[in-house]
């Protein structure tokens, strides 16, 4: 149970910041640089660590863990990210924040928060 949370936190935090790629603000920031960086590597490292229990996954978890895979690997990153709020650039009330907010949850998801 706890693999097929992981995999839907995945699922869940690809399509987040696919779409927040397309964010004027966001997309530049150095927030959305951190929160995809971890996640690709979190997949990773829970790809590795749970190989063969996905095997063994029904085929609509693995279709939902191939497309996070495949969002999250497609992502660009900016280079020289600027944290937008500490730049003024960002709008959003203090202490919000659409990709950190998405990442906090992954975290939770996983147990590493």
């Amino acid at each position: 149970m706890q693999c097929i949370t992981r995999i839907r936190g995945y699922y869940y935090i690809s399509g987040v910041l696919t779409k927040q790629g397309g964010d004027p603000s966001c997309s530049k920031c150095k927030a959305f640089v951190n929160t995809t960086q971890a996640s690709r590597e979190g997949l990773k490292d829970f790809e590795r660590m749970q190989n063969d229990e996905l095997q063994g996954m029904p085929a609509e978890i693995q279709r939902i863990f191939t497309d996070a895979k495949t969002a999250l690997a497609g992502i660009v990153l900016p280079d020289n990210a600027v944290g937008q709020k500490k730049a003024g650039n960002c709008k959003l009330p203090e202490g919000v924040c659409f990709v950190k907010s998405a990442g906090a949850l992954l975290q939770n998801l996983s147990g590493t928060r």
